[in-house]
């Protein structure tokens, strides 16, 4: 396992004990079978292989959470700014103040005809 660690930091091929010059391709050794292990180091490698697959999940988790912070943060202040601007164009309230004083008008008018 380890062997396999350290060929994966160089990125290329690791020479093999007892060779010179040619290069071997790094071979991934299952803790089970290799002998001269006890078991207290095949728990302890297992422990290691544990929190490294954790890891890796926990920095996958984060950037996706943070994409998804983002995207719902766009969402938000695009609905807020699109209410905001909707809200400025309505001139509804200076139409109904229109027609009130146009009526208010129309019965001073009657009230004026009426009087005279």
């Amino acid at each position: 396992m380890w062997r396999h660690f350290a060929a994966r930091r160089r990125r290329g091929k690791m020479a093999a004990p007892g060779e010179s010059g040619e290069a071997a391709f790094a071979r991934r050794i299952d803790p089970s079978r290799e002998p001269g292990l006890s078991p207290e180091q095949r728990r302890l490698m297992a422990q290691v292989e544990y929190a490294q697959r954790q890891r890796a999940l926990q920095r996958r988790l984060r950037s996706r959470n943070v994409l998804l912070a983002l995207g719902i943060g766009a969402v938000t202040f695009g609905i807020y700014g699109y209410t905001f601007y909707s809200v400025s164009q309505e001139r509804f309230l200076d139409e109904l103040e229109q027609e009130a004083e146009a009526a208010r008008a129309r019965a001073r008018a009657r009230a004026e005809g009426a009087a005279s």
